[in-house]
């Protein structure tokens, strides 16, 4: 698994975060990004539904946001 620390960024920056990490993946490796801003926790679920892939968890933790992503398949 990778993380991903998009602590202390506001939306967009952590879905963009995300979504450049994704690129250098191969489907099924997942990434546990790690963020501050409460709207990731919709934001990166609704992104990566859109995009294919998978989210695996969300939650909250000390006060941080932690969602992990399963990436899917690549179409290209």
């Amino acid at each position: 698994m990778y993380t991903l620390d998009a602590r202390r960024l506001l939306c967009p920056m952590p879905v963009i975060r995300v979504q450049q990490k994704i690129e250098t993946l191969k489907a099924g490796d997942q990434i546990e990004t790690i963020c501050t801003d409460p709207g990731v926790l919709h934001d990166i679920p609704a992104w990566a539904k859109v995009h294919g892939h998978k989210t695996i968890e969300c939650r909250e933790q000390e006060g941080e946001y932690i969602v992990i992503v399963e990436v899917g398949a690549d179409d290209d």
